[in-house]
C-alpha cells in the first residue's frame, strides 16, 4: 500500500485556543487532494528539531528556523514551503545538500507589502500619528505646528527593485512623484523600462524624500544602511523599512532620529525581534512602528497560504513548484530516493 504524502504545518499558525490565527490560509487545498494528509506539529518550536524531517514529506513553515540539524540526513523530507518571501530563517545550503527544495510565496506578499509601504508613506507625510495624539490630548490649537508634506513632485526612492519594490512604484503612480531606485541586480535600462530612474545607492539617499527598503537580507545587505549612509539623507527625508531589520543599523538610525537629522521613519522590522519595550527608538515621536505585521491582512494570508499549498501539491504530484529558491536541487533528484517523483 502506498504511503500517504504527509504534510506538517508549524503550530505558530494557531492561537493558544487552537483556532487559526490568520483566518483562511488555503489549507482546504491540501485537504481536498486524495493521498495527502496534513496536521499541525504537536509543539511550537523556535527552531524545528531533528527528527521532524523524517515524519513528513513536506513542511509548511511560518516562523520557526529550519537549520542544518533540522534537515540533516533526512530520508523523507523533500520540501520546505516557506509562508512568506523572506528565507533568512532557513539554512538554504543545508537544504540543498540534503535534497530539500525551498519555496517562497512572492505572489502572496506582493500587493500587501507594497500597500504597507504606501500606508507608512501617507502616514508620515500627513503626520497622522502626531495629529492623532494632538486630538486625544486636547491640543487642538497645536495643529498649526504640524503641517504635513505634499507628495506631488517629491522623490520616492526604493532600495530593491524586485517583486515588492516594483509594485510600490506601480501603486504610487497616481501620486505623481519622481521614481528613483537602486538594485545591483537590475540594469539602468531595465529600470527605465519600468519608469524608474536607476541611481547608485549613495545618490539615491542624497536625492529621495522618501526611502523605502524592500531588498532581501543577505551578507551583502546586512547594515547596508550604516551610519555613513544614513548621514547622506536629507534633513527633510523619511525612511521606511519593511524588509528585514538588520539591513538598517538600528543604533545609528536611532541616533539620527534623536538628533533630528532626518524628518522621521516608519519601521515594521527591527534588528532584534521582538524589539524591547525599553528600546530608545520606541521613545521617539518621529517614528511609526509596527510589530513585523504591517502587511498582515486577510488578503496576504490567503495569498501566501494558497501559494505555499500549491507548491506542496505540485511537489506531491511530481511537478517542480513555481517559486523554488534552490533550483539546483532539481538537478540532484536522481541522487535522492525521496525526489524520485520529480525525475519525470
Amino acid at each position: 500500500m502506498t504511503q500517504p504524502f504527509r504534510v506538517g504545518v508549524t503550530r505558530d499558525f494557531l492561537k493558544p485556543d487552537g483556532s487559526l490565527g490568520f483566518g483562511d490560509i488555503g489549507l482546504a487545498k491540501l485537504a481536498a487532494q486524495p493521498g495527502i494528509s496534513w496536521e499541525f506539529l504537536a509543539e511550537n518550536h523556535l527552531e524545528l528539531p531533528a527528527g521532524i524531517a523524517d515524519q513528513y514529506d513536506a513542511l509548511l513553515v511560518l516562523g520557526p528556523k529550519v537549520t542544518r540539524q533540522t534537515v540533516a540526513h533526512s530520508q523523507r523530507l523533500g520540501l520546505v514551503a516557506r509562508f512568506g518571501v523572506g528565507y533568512d530563517s532557513v539554512d538554504v545550503p543545508a537544504c540543498t545538500e540534503n535534497g530539500v527544495l525551498l519555496t517562497i510565496t512572492p505572489g502572496g506578499v506582493r500587493r500587501p507589502m507594497a500597500t504597507s509601504a504606501l500606508a507608512f508613506l501617507l502616514a508620515l507625510s500627513h503626520k497622522m500619528l502626531i495629529k492623532d495624539r494632538l486630538t486625544r490630548s486636547g491640543r487642538w490649537a497645536d495643529r498649526l505646528d504640524h503641517n504635513g508634506v505634499g507628495l506631488t513632485g517629491r522623490t520616492l526612492g526604493v532600495i530593491g527593485l524586485g517583486n515588492i519594490g516594483r509594485e510600490v512604484f506601480r501603486l504610487a503612480q497616481p501620486l505623481e512623484m519622481r521614481h528613483v531606485g537602486y538594485d545591483p541586480f537590475i540594469t539602468p535600462e531595465a529600470a527605465a523600462a519600468a519608469g524608474i530612474q536607476w541611481l547608485p545607492l549613495e545618490d539615491l539617499l542624497r536625492t529621495a524624500d522618501f526611502v523605502v527598503v524592500t531588498c532581501a537580507l543577505t551578507p551583502e545587505t546586512r547594515h547596508l544602511l550604516n551610519a555613513a549612509r544614513l548621514g547622506l539623507l536629507k534633513p527633510t527625508a523619511f525612511l521606511i523599512s519593511i524588509a528585514r531589520g538588520p539591513i538598517v543599523d538600528q543604533t545609528a538610525l536611532t541616533r539620527v532620529l534623536q538628533e533630528r537629522r532626518i524628518a522621521g521613519a516608519a519601521l515594521d522590522v527591527f534588528e532584534q525581534e521582538p524589539v524591547s519595550p525599553d528600546d530608545p527608538l520606541l521613545k521617539l515621536d518621529n517614528v511609526i512602528v509596527a510589530p513585523h505585521a504591517i502587511c498582515w491582512t486577510d488578503e496576504m494570508f490567503l495569498g501566501n497560504g494558497r501559494e505555499a499549498c500549491q507548491s506542496i501539491l505540485d511537489f506531491a504530484a511530481g511537478r517542480a513548484p513555481q517559486y523554488i529558491v534552490n533550483r539546483e536541487v532539481l538537478q540532484q533528484a536522481s541522487q535522492h530516493p525521496k525526489l524520485q517523483r520529480l525525475i519525470s
